[in-house]
């Protein structure tokens, strides 16, 4: 039998191995951007563009020339400088990474590229700040000049606090804060979070509890972390 150091141990190469398995570089059939056409004339230079996601909103800039620019979490900025790589849709793999590594890009990709086959809503936040919007080529010039690589926060530094920044003069997340007040409420520091991870873990490897029940408690910990 083996002890509870161990079974963390196997847990932890485990996730390394599944981990130096993923193929950053190639994009597989089921990542392959969905078919979907878009008239790109009914979007302007600085429009604010948005798309329903599974969990959040997703946000841009459109520049004009079928161009929008969008911050993405993306661990190969931090392994590579070539541009043919760079240039090429984020991978769900590449993303996930670039989450647990708080690195991204503010990137340019087509429409179609960045809707992924959802609809679009535009300059759907306006309504949210009462001031306005700035002049529209303040707008995409702003962008133009945040594109290249950034540093990576769930709760701090995302897609919306990009678009935010560039259209209304200051980052903004509404769709986090509301996430990160609940989330306040319930862990107060840092040291409940570690202990709140640690239970959960060891709940599920010793115990044998179901993922179900321990789950929570080991996501949560991880959105503060991220928050950092």
């Amino acid at each position: 039998m083996k002890s509870p150091v161990m079974e963390v141990l196997y847990f932890l190469i485990e996730k390394v191995l599944l981990i130096s398995n993923f193929k950053l570089f190639s994009v597989s059939e089921d990542e392959v951007t969905p078919e979907w056409h878009y008239d790109i004339s009914l979007y302007k230079r600085g429009d604010l563009l948005e798309v329903p996601r599974t969990l959040f909103v997703h946000f841009g800039i459109y520049l004009g020339e079928d161009r929008v620019a969008h911050l993405m979490p993306d661990i190969l900025p931090l392994l590579s400088e070539d541009p043919s790589l760079l240039r090429k849709v984020v991978t769900n793999k590449r993303l996930v990474l670039g989450v647990l590594a708080k690195a991204a890009s503010v990137r340019l990709d087509s429409v179609h590229d960045f809707a992924y086959g959802s609809r679009i809503l535009v300059n759907h936040l306006d309504r949210s700040f009462p001031r306005g919007a700035l002049p529209a080529e303040e707008v995409a010039r702003r962008a133009e000049q945040l594109v290249g690589a950034v540093e990576y926060s769930l709760l701090w530094n995302n897609c919306e606090h990009f678009v935010t920044r560039c259209r209304y003069g200051s980052p903004a997340s509404l769709q986090t804060d509301k996430f990160c007040e609940t989330v306040k409420m319930i862990i107060r520091d840092q040291r409940s979070v570690l202990a709140s991870v640690l239970l959960g873990l060891a709940s599920m490897m010793c115990l044998g509890l179901g993922p179900s029940t321990t789950l929570p408690s080991i996501l949560i910990p991880f959105s503060l972390w991220m928050a950092g």
